[in-house]
């Protein structure tokens, strides 16, 4: 077994989308749509216009792991003056690929890439299991966040 990391390209995106779709059923989402068509276009822009990045661990050919950074932009405030935030998303690996520390490595990458973009800070939404990842990290949990379903 030969891990290798690369940027995510439009040439991955379907078995990219697949995988999401996967990890969102095993994160216990209800799947009353079908959410693939709005995925495609929201990688698509995204990629193309910078605001979205992610990293791919392979081993060989085969995607066994996903990261994903959304980049916007808030009004400026005290603790990120620029107002640009990186919102994480689809980290994710195959079961067979856990507690090795690809997971670990695909977040470095796309931190990084959320530094270079001038983003103040990074967000995360954790799964139950992500979250020894992201405080081993230094996340911190926030516990104001709040959410308003529309």
């Amino acid at each position: 077994m030969t891990i290798h990391y690369k940027k995510l390209t439009i040439n991955e995106l379907e078995q990219f989308i697949d995988i999401r779709i996967r990890q969102l059923r095993e994160e216990g989402a209800k799947e009353d749509i079908d959410i693939k068509p709005a995925l495609r276009d929201y990688y698509n822009r995204h990629l193309t216009d910078g605001t979205f990045v992610s990293w791919l661990a392979l081993d060989g050919d085969k995607i066994i792991g996903t990261s994903g950074m959304s980049f916007v932009e808030k009004p400026p405030y005290f603790g990120c003056p620029n107002g640009r935030i990186g919102l994480l998303s689809s980290m994710f690996t195959e079961k067979e690929y856990r507690r090795q520390g690809i997971a670990k490595e695909l977040l470095s990458k796309v931190i990084k890439e959320a530094k270079e973009y001038g983003c103040g800070n990074v967000q995360i939404t954790a799964s139950d299991m992500g979250v020894l990842l992201y405080t081993d990290f230094g996340f911190k949990k926030n516990g104001n966040f709040m959410q308003y379903k529309l």
